[in-house]
């Protein structure tokens, strides 16, 4: 099995576990946002959303940059491929896992109808 960074996809699936956040991604694939646009467009307080960017960032999946006065936010460079990969993994061992199961199920059924 292919060793990941623990921390890095800990860091990577406690910044998707929340709705707002995933949300926050998906606005930010469509544009670039200041924290306030994102937080007037998930109707949150300006601390609430500095917080989620924050999770986000760390994660490096969002990147701020002050301009101004203003803190605007984009997607970070970071892609997800760890992440998939190792979600396919264990896609693949269920998978494995059902198929063998529905042979059991399969053969159960196969002797029920031989006794009958």
């Amino acid at each position: 099995m292919v060793q990941y960074s623990s921390s890095r996809l800990s860091d990577s699936f406690a910044a998707l576990s929340d709705v707002t956040r995933r949300g926050v991604l998906e606005q930010l694939g469509r544009s670039d946002a200041s924290i306030t646009e994102l937080a007037d467009r998930f109707h949150m307080t300006l601390t609430g959303m500095k917080k989620h960017v924050g999770v986000l960032e760390q994660a490096g999946l969002v990147k701020t940059e002050k301009v101004g006065r203003v803190r605007r936010c984009s997607l970070g460079l970071r892609r997800l491929e760890d992440e998939a990969a190792w979600i396919e993994t264990y896609r693949q061992l269920w998978a494995a896992r059902f198929i063998a199961l529905d042979q059991v199920v399969e053969d159960l059924q196969r002797r029920e109808q031989n006794n009958e």
